[in-house]
């Protein structure tokens, strides 16, 4: 885990593609996309259909190494609005004990809508929290301190014959886009144009790697500033 500052606040960012907010115990999580093996399935295309428990996993994990007490779902939890009629009686019955657990929170997302509201917990379209906005799809207009999801960002780095992806966090001053959690989401590249209707030009990639935190300036042309540091 690897802190940095933001919206005034320390967070530290997750090689998990999660966000832990210690002031609050909170871990943040976006982009689940619950039961997408099974939509697939439904389609005619066959994925291993594990991908709901995996992901419902790597969760419970996160929230042991951290003593989370409150855990924020950033929209499309499920990967379609029916998702969570699809779920195997564990994986339902693993959520609905994570709902008595701990305090459970559900944004709604494009994909799943107020879904989430079947399985315990507090649904919501968005929510104010000590000055920072929570919501899944990020809002230009708003020019308060933002967390968001939908775009799955991911930074790519080609070379040597090799093509990396790695699940990123991007922010600027005001906004913060949390990269996918889920085990079967897929990614939008950090460069990609559609960003920069959301992003300032001092947008920074953070890339969590097992043993440090890479920074990268997400405009090329941009003056790279620091913003892994304490809040104090």
């Amino acid at each position: 885990m690897y802190p940095f500052c933001f919206g005034g606040h320390d967070f530290l960012a997750m090689q998990d593609a999660a966000l832990f907010w210690p002031a609050r115990r909170a871990l943040l999580v976006a982009d689940l996309h619950l039961e997408k093996a099974s939509w697939y399935a439904l389609r005619g295309q066959m994925l291993p259909p594990y991908d709901s428990m995996a992901t419902l996993e790597r969760v419970n994990r996160l929230i042991n190494r951290t003593d989370a007490q409150e855990l924020w779902a950033l929209g499309d939890s499920f990967h379609d609005a029916a998702g969570v009629e699809r779920l195997a009686p564990d994986v339902a019955e693993g959520l609905r004990t994570l709902s008595r657990r701990i305090d459970l929170h559900w944004i709604a997302g494009n994909h799943d809508g107020l879904s989430g509201a079947a399985l315990g917990g507090e649904v919501h379209e968005d929510v104010l929290l000590n000055g920072v906005v929570l919501r899944h799809h990020a809002d230009p207009s708003d020019k308060r301190a933002e967390i968001s999801g939908h775009f799955h960002p991911v930074w790519c780095v080609s070379g040597r014959g090799r093509h990396v992806r790695r699940r990123c966090f991007l922010h600027d001053r005001r906004k913060l886009v949390m990269p996918a959690f889920g085990t079967l989401a897929g990614g939008l590249d950090a460069r990609d144009p559609i960003y920069q209707a959301i992003l300032d030009k001092h947008a920074q990639a953070l890339v969590p790697l097992s043993d440090r935190l890479l920074q990268f300036p997400v405009y090329p042309d941009a003056v790279r500033t620091s913003s892994i540091a304490s809040c104090a």
